[in-house]
C-alpha cells in the first residue's frame, strides 16, 4: 500500500460540521513543513545540481500529470514575470498537453512513451535539467520520461510523496516528502500537492537567486506588468538610492527593471 493511497485518519467526513473539517484538514497541513524539512539535503542536492546546468546555458523542465503537472506549469509560468527570465528558461509540461491545464484528460498519466515525445518538442538534450513530479511516484507518463532523460544523458530529477518510489529509484536525485494519508483518502492534491507546490517554489527560487535574478532581497529583473509592480520597483530604487518617489518612478519606467535604473544612477 502506497502511504498516499492509505486510509485517511478522519472518519465520518460527511456528519462533520464545516469548523470541523476545517479544523481536520489544517491539522493535516501543519504536518507538511515538517516532512519537507527532513529533505533539505535532497533538496539542495538536485538545486545544485540543476544550477549547474542553468549556469552553462542549459534550461530547467518539470514533467507532470494532473495536479503535479499544473503545479510544475504554474511554477514555471511564473518565473519570467517574477525573475525577468525568457520564456522557455524554466518550462513545465502535463500529460495531456494544454487542455490538461484546466480539464483532466483521461488516460493521459497511463502513456510511458508520451511523456519523452513531449520533451523532445522542445529539443531536450544534456544541457538541460528535467524534474519528474509524481504524487504516488508510479505515473507512466513521468516514469517514462525520466527513463529516457537518463538514456539520452539528460539528467533528472524526481520529486514524490512516497518512499522508495518507482521514479525516485530511476532519477539522478530524488525528493521523496511523505506526508502521510490524505485528509480525504487518496486526495493528492492536498497534503501532497501542497508539498510539491512549496519544493517547487524552493527550487525556482534558489535557482533565480543563484543565477542572479534578486539582490539583497528584490527582484531586481522582475517585469513592470501592473500598477503594484511598479509602486514595488519604485519603493525598492528608493531604498536603494535615496532617491525621491518621482525621479525613482521616472527612472524606472525609462530603463524598464530596478537593476536598469540603479545601475543609471550609480554609473553618473
Amino acid at each position: 500500500m502506497l502511504t498516499t493511497e492509505s486510509t485517511s485518519h478522519h472518519e465520518d467526513l460527511d456528519k462533520k460540521t464545516t469548523l470541523e473539517l476545517l479544523r481536520g484538514m489544517n491539522q493535516e497541513d501543519k504536518t507538511v513543513p515538517l516532512a519537507i524539512e527532513k529533505e533539505l539535503k535532497n533538496i539542495q542536492s538536485l538545486i545544485d545540481a540543476a544550477y549547474k546546468k542553468m549556469l552553462n546555458g542549459g534550461r530547467l523542465f518539470y514533467i507532470g500529470s494532473g495536479t503535479s503537472g499544473r503545479l510544475g506549469i504554474v511554477d514555471a509560468s511564473e518565473c519570467p514575470p517574477t525573475y525577468g527570465v525568457p520564456h522557455g528558461l524554466v518550462v513545465g509540461i502535463i500529460a495531456g498537453g494544454h487542455p490538461a491545464i484546466l480539464k483532466a484528460v483521461e488516460n493521459a498519466e497511463d502513456d510511458p512513451l508520451q511523456g519523452w515525445y513531449d520533451l523532445q518538442e522542445h529539443s531536450i538534450s544534456k544541457r538541460d535539467f528535467v524534474i519528474g513530479i509524481s504524487a504516488s511516484g508510479t505515473a507512466p507518463y513521468i516514469i517514462g520520461a525520466v527513463e529516457q532523460c537518463i538514456a539520452n544523458n539528460v539528467p533528472c530529477g524526481a520529486i514524490a510523496c512516497n518512499k522508495e518510489s518507482q521514479i525516485g529509484k530511476i532519477a539522478d536525485h530524488r525528493i521523496e516528502v511523505v506526508v502521510g494519508p490524505e485528509f480525504v483518502t487518496g486526495s493528492t492534491r492536498m497534503k501532497s500537492g501542497t508539498a510539491q507546490k512549496l519544493i517547487l517554489n524552493m527550487i525556482s527560487t534558489s535557482l533565480m537567486i543563484k543565477l542572479g535574478h534578486v539582490q539583497g532581497n528584490s527582484m531586481v529583473d522582475m517585469q513592470l506588468s501592473n500598477k503594484k509592480l511598479v509602486i514595488r520597483g519604485t519603493r525598492m530604487i528608493m531604498e536603494q538610492t535615496g532617491l525621491d518617489e518621482h525621479t525613482a518612478k521616472d527612472l524606472l519606467v525609462k530603463h524598464g527593471s530596478v537593476r536598469k535604473a540603479v545601475e543609471s544612477i550609480q554609473a553618473w
